[in-house]
This record gives structure tokens, C-alpha cells and sequence, in this order.
């Protein structure tokens, strides 16, 4: 893919004089995931010597692309960008940015930002919620409330998260804040992160390469994936690795569907493998009606909802807006992606 003007050869030259159009283009089927009018309209009025161009649907953004320089959005399809001889950077609303590595945007120069760490808190609380509510045994509590039976004895000997080992796949900024929030209620935390060579995080007892992971688990009583989806930690959760967990053990999935084996995942719950698990996300959204994780008494179904928060819109403009001030002055912006790695 070519880029034909030549201030496009360089992904951090300051914007030369003329017309710079951007492409906001943030949609889903769930309408906390769809950009307010409003937030387009408040960044129109903040640089109004830019052009935003918003598109509400796919077709809408094949149709806008070709003259945008930069790209406001967590959705570029292959056909989208084939249409963008124009773009330069895009930056995510969301931390995830695994559908638009594809292969030609990953070899050419076009650089991807994302939003890492501004829902951390949001997830991280989501995670310690699922964890509590599993280990406590919440949703016997709430069916016996529909039904107006008192379960007392049923809820003898809860377990308590303090003294509990969790182990956190993939200390990022969702991770390592999670640790803080656990070791706070009494939890041994263990994770594994890429560098190890860096100080632990607050709350973190030990720190292993991914790799360890095998080694890892048979040592957890809770296991939370907080780790980005990529070509290696697509399927981290498979048969081999459910079998090491002990059989007390939950698995809460915060992170993305895809780094779990599914299908493997239902029959481990469905033997009593594992205890349960804790799911905010699948390899297939919204869940389909047919799953059997919808009925089975251990395990707890949210619909994607870890990363939501009031003020997310806020949040997500302002920190793009920031960076975009920073890309037109010719700086590098804030959370840059390694292609190649996907995160």
C-alpha cells in the first residue's frame, strides 16, 4: 500500500498546512460502545480547523476513509484500509487492537495507538467483584432469594480471598492494579508479565515470564486473565493447562474471549475439573443463546461489561484529543503499539 503525499513518510512529521480530515468511526451492536454525537460534536469545536468526518456503520466508513490522515476508531477493517491511501495513525478507544493487525496494516507504516491503563481501575475492580461473588458463592445466594428460601446452612463455611493465591496472567496496567486491590485483602499474588528484569509491582510477590505459566497454576486458588490478545496468548487456556489447575481453583476471564479454549473450558467445568469459572468475555459475542455457560451452576456470565464506567466517553475523547494535539505539534503520541507484538 502506497502513501502518496511525502509528509506521510514519516509517522511523527508535524502536520504540514492544508485540510487534515479524521475518520471517527467507534460502532458496535452494544450502545456503550458506540462514540455519543455529542463527543464528535465536542471535538469538532475543539479543533476547528480539522475536519472529522463520522461514520455510524462499515459501509459509512469505506465510504469517508479515503481522505482521512488519521483514524479514531477500534474497528479498521481490510477494506477499510485498502480505501485509506491517506492514513497515518489510528488510535483505539480500547486497549485491545487485535482485528485491525491484520497483515497489511501490521507491515505498513501507519502507526496504531491505543487506550491501555484508562480502564484499568474499572476492569480491575470488575475482576475482584467476580472473584468475590464467585468464591462467596453469590449466585446461590440470589437464586435462593428468587425463590425466597433461606440457605444459611447451605453457605456454611464460605472461603475468604485473604490467605488465597492468585495468580494474574499478564501484569499490565489492568493486571498490576488488580494485584494492588488483592494483596490488599490478604491475597499472595504471583503474575507473569514479559520483562522480569523491572522492580515488582506493588503487591506482587513474584513475577514470571509467560512461559512459566504451566509451572504457575497448580499453585493458584484464583486465576485471572488480564493478558492482551496475540498469535501466543490466542488459546493460553486449553485442555492441557485446565488440567494443572487444582480442582478448588476458579478461572475469571476479564481480558478477551479467544485466549481461552472454550469448548475446553465447558468440559472441564462439566466434569468438576475446575470450580467454576468467571467470564466476562467470550470467543463468540454476544454469547449465544445455545452455550451451555448460561445454565451451568458454576460459572458467572457478565456481558462484557468489566471496562464500562460513567465517565468512558469522557475519557476516551480527552485522551485522544490530547494526543492529537501531540501528533499536530509533530511529537510522538502517547500508547503506541508495537505491531508486531500486538499490544
Amino acid at each position: 500500500m502506497t502513501r502518496s503525499r511525502d509528509r506521510m513518510q514519516s509517522p511523527h512529521a508535524g502536520h504540514e498546512a492544508g485540510p487534515l480530515d479524521i475518520l471517527v468511526a467507534i460502532f458496535s451492536d452494544t450502545e456503550a460502545w458506540t462514540i455519543p454525537r455529542a463527543r464528535v460534536d465536542d471535538l469538532r469545536r475543539r479543533f476547528p480547523d480539522l475536519r472529522f468526518l463520522h461514520a455510524e456503520n462499515d459501509e459509512e466508513m469505506v465510504r469517508l476513509i479515503p481522505t482521512a490522515e488519521v483514524g479514531f476508531t477500534s474497528r479498521l477493517t481490510e477494506r477499510a484500509f485498502e480505501a485509506a491511501p491517506a492514513l497515518r495513525w489510528v488510535h483505539s478507544p480500547a486497549a485491545g487492537v487485535g482485528s485491525m493487525l491484520f497483515p497489511a496494516m501490521t507491515a505498513s507504516r501507519v502507526v496504531i495507538s491505543n487506550s491501555r491503563g484508562m480502564n484499568a481501575a474499572a476492569v480491575a475492580e470488575h475482576a475482584l467483584m467476580l472473584m468475590l461473588a464467585a468464591l462467596r458463592r453469590l449466585p446461590e445466594a440470589l437464586r435462593a432469594q428468587s425463590e425466597r428460601r433461606w440457605i444459611a446452612n447451605d453457605l456454611s463455611g464460605l472461603p475468604s480471598l485473604r490467605g488465597r493465591a492468585l495468580l494474574v496472567a499478564g501484569l499490565g496496567a489492568i493486571g498490576c492494579e488488580l494485584a494492588r486491590m488483592a494483596s490488599g485483602l490478604g491475597m499472595r499474588v504471583v503474575g507473569t508479565r514479559r520483562e522480569t528484569g523491572e522492580p515488582l509491582p506493588d503487591g506482587v510477590a513474584e513475577a514470571h515470564r509467560p512461559s512459566a505459566l504451566p509451572a504457575l497454576l497448580p499453585r493458584a486458588d484464583v486465576v485471572v486473565l488480564a493478558a492482551p490478545l496475540t498469535s501466543g496468548t490466542r488459546g493460553m487456556i486449553g485442555a492441557a493447562e485446565l488440567a494443572l489447575m487444582k480442582p478448588s481453583a476458579w478461572l475469571v476471564n476479564v481480558a478477551r474471549g479467544k485466549l481461552v479454549d472454550q469448548p475446553a473450558l465447558i468440559q472441564a467445568l462439566e466434569r468438576g475439573a475446575i470450580a467454576g469459572a468467571a467470564l466476562d468475555v467470550f470467543e463468540h459475542e454476544p454469547l449465544p443463546a445455545a452455550s451451555p455457560l448460561w445454565s451451568m451452576p458454576n460459572v458467572i456470565v457478565t456481558p462484557h461489561v468489566a471496562g464500562f464506567r460513567d465517565d468512558y466517553w469522557e475519557a476516551a475523547t480527552e485522551l485522544f484529543a490530547a494526543s492529537l494535539c501531540r501528533y499536530l505539534a509533530g511529537e510522538a503520541v502517547a500508547n503506541i503499539v508495537d505491531k508486531r507484538a500486538g499490544y
